[in-house]
């Protein structure tokens, strides 16, 4: 139940790390944090918005452990080299030691690039997380992944670098915005598509009250979404076979962000929304499954009010081609060809690593026509 909080075990040997999910996590920081220090300080990287929202809070509940924090702009433009040398720069004018930690407090931007910082920092400090977005909590936070965008694409500059403790508290999901809480759905619609058809039908009864705030639902939601990241990771630490199931949508969801600019037109979680809502159309086209199975993963983003065609998406886009070229610079890209994770049905995603663009095309094709 919510207050009393659950955890779940990442299991990779002396990297293992516990996620802890419940309200009043934040409240209680300082408790959970403290066994890791070596000296009462911490130094905290997190954004404008979330340190307006709930920096006092965590200072509050670091208790004793003296605390310094920067915050960096807001929004996925951050994610970037100037932004990442600005955090490294301050990390050492702080004297930060790499016996001492580095809290990534805010949401997937924050977590990616102070992971990344803290992986680099004197060759390697240790970092929690506390993730402050449904995103970061039920994807970004857990599994490792850091690091920071290119002007060639999403994430391809980054380390593996895992996290000492994660701190996931249900009740910070109150103060996101309809659409930010939204985009993280989309992620956790992601894990049902994927792995679990029994969460999706779950998600398809339950979602239109957790998004209206049932802490109860959103916790569960959490857990499970966590649950089946940790399995995951835990067999395939660096994505060398089953992890880039967790890319389930994300090819076409690099390109659009690319071709949005990492702008405010698309959130991350929209478009892998969008991106799962493509990857069935794909796999039905290519006769993987049936015609059903695409138009129920949209009927629910639908029924949620999110995006689900390259039509709910604000101004121009590039072409076919456009967009399949902005794929081929996708880090998933293998030998050159196009890795795509495509479904045999609703909870039975696959790795296919060699898709010919020519059958990607039309799918783009139909899509961009509709807009």
């Amino acid at each position: 139940m919510p207050g009393m909080g659950e955890t779940v075990h990442v299991d990779l040997g002396a990297r293992s790390y516990d996620v802890r999910i419940g309200t009043g996590l934040i409240e209680r920081a300082g408790q959970a944090i403290a066994p890791l220090l070596k000296r009462p300080r911490v130094a905290v990287l997190t954004d404008e918005t979330v340190g307006a929202l709930h920096l006092d809070a965590l200072r509050a509940g670091l208790g004793d452990v003296a605390m310094t924090a920067l915050a960096l702009p807001a929004g996925e433009a951050t994610k970037g080299w100037d932004q990442f040398s600005r955090a490294v720069d301050w990390l050492l004018a702080e004297k930060v030691e790499r016996r001492d930690v580095v809290i990534a407090f805010g949401g997937g931007v924050i977590g990616d690039l102070a992971g990344f910082a803290a992986a680099v920092l004197r060759r390697g400090v240790r970092f929690v997380q506390i993730p402050t977005s449904l995103l970061a909590q039920v994807d970004s936070s857990v599994g490792g992944k850091t690091g920071i965008n290119s002007t060639h694409g999403k994430n391809l500059i980054g380390a593996f670098h895992q996290p000492a403790l994660v701190l996931a508290d249900i009740g910070v999901l109150g103060t996101l915005t309809p659409r930010d809480f939204l985009s993280g759905y989309g992620e956790v619609v992601k894990y049902g598509l994927l792995g679990d058809a029994a969460f999706f039908d779950w998600l398809e009864g339950n979602g239109p009250a957790l998004a209206a705030g049932d802490l109860a639902l959103r916790q569960y939601a959490v857990r499970r979404s966590v649950e089946m990241k940790a399995r995951i990771v835990e067999r395939d630490e660096t994505e060398e076979g089953d992890r880039a199931l967790l890319n389930l949508g994300h090819t076409f969801c690099h390109a659009l962000e690319t071709a949005t600019g990492y702008s405010g037109r698309l959130l991350h979680g929209e478009g892998v929304a969008i991106g799962c809502a493509l990857a069935f159309e794909l796999s039905q086209r290519m006769g993987l499954c049936s015609q059903e199975e695409p138009s129920r993963v949209r009927a629910h983003l639908k029924a949620m009010g999110m995006k689900a065609d390259l039509a709910d998406i604000p101004g121009d886009l590039p072409d076919a081609d456009g967009l399949l070229a902005l794929m081929a610079q996708d880090k998933k890209v293998v030998d050159g060809k196009l890795r795509f994770i495509l479904a045999r049905g609703i909870g039975e995603a696959f790795v296919a690593s060699d898709v010919p663009g020519d059958v990607v095309k039309p799918v783009l094709e139909a899509a961009l026509r509709a807009r």
